[in-house]
């Protein structure tokens, strides 16, 4: 697997990017993770509502086709995009949702951080305040989009909306829990983590165990 490292690049850019990789892959094509930052934008997923979105403030919003709701991007906020063939693996979306969800919390554990994922709400939590969501599409058996992980960001704009369609949610992010924050080391170890997780899952013992995990049929 691919991990590149992108900066800041606009969203609408790079969802074309992600679209153009996706649609032109073939059984031959090496898996890729982007690890980037975003520019202030909010993306409405596919079930996203207007309501949801209260005041945006004159951040732009973005009508997006992945899956969930509406979510708030800007600096600060680790952005990491799986372009993963679950083909080769055999798995299911709620596996490769349950994988990224695995490698945030292993590594928030390396902090000390204790996180858990929530089976009804897509993401990572701690102290019931979200600090990382998920949002996937899959086209031709392969996905993009992925994880906005909350690190050393203005966490004002989440109050301009429901996060996530949750009008009682509260956001967190790293800074919170850490007293120095290297934003260059936390994207190397985050993305290593996340690639370490997806790697397992050529296993076909790992497949099994996501599969059971997230009630998906084990051996299909």
């Amino acid at each position: 697997m691919k991990i590149k490292y992108l900066g800041q690049q606009d969203f609408i850019t790079t969802w074309q990017s992600m679209h153009y990789f996706t649609l032109n892959r073939d059984e031959n094509t090496e898996d890729e993770l982007w690890v980037l930052e975003h520019p202030p934008v909010f993306t409405q997923g596919l079930a996203g509502k207007p309501e949801h979105i209260l005041n945006p403030h004159n951040i732009p919003v973005v009508q997006t086709d992945r899956g969930g709701q509406v979510t708030y991007h800007g600096p600060g906020q680790i952005i990491v995009y799986v372009l993963f063939d679950l083909k080769r693996t055999k798995i299911g979306i709620r596996s490769l949702v349950s994988a990224l969800e695995q490698g945030i919390i292993q590594f928030l554990n390396t902090y000390n951080i204790a996180a858990q994922s929530d089976c009804a709400r897509p993401g990572v939590y701690v102290n019931e305040e979200k600090i990382a969501s998920i949002g996937l599409r899959v086209k031709k058996g392969c996905s993009f989009h992925g994880i906005a992980f909350n690190v050393d960001m203005d966490l004002t704009p989440f109050t301009y909306i429901n996060p996530c369609g949750f009008s009682q949610l509260k956001m967190t992010q790293l800074k919170n829990f850490l007293l120095d924050i290297n934003i260059e080391s936390i994207r190397h170890d985050l993305a290593q983590e996340i690639q370490k997780q997806l790697h397992s899952k050529r296993s076909p013992e790992i497949i099994d165990a996501y599969k059971k995990m997230c009630g998906e049929p084990s051996g299909s």
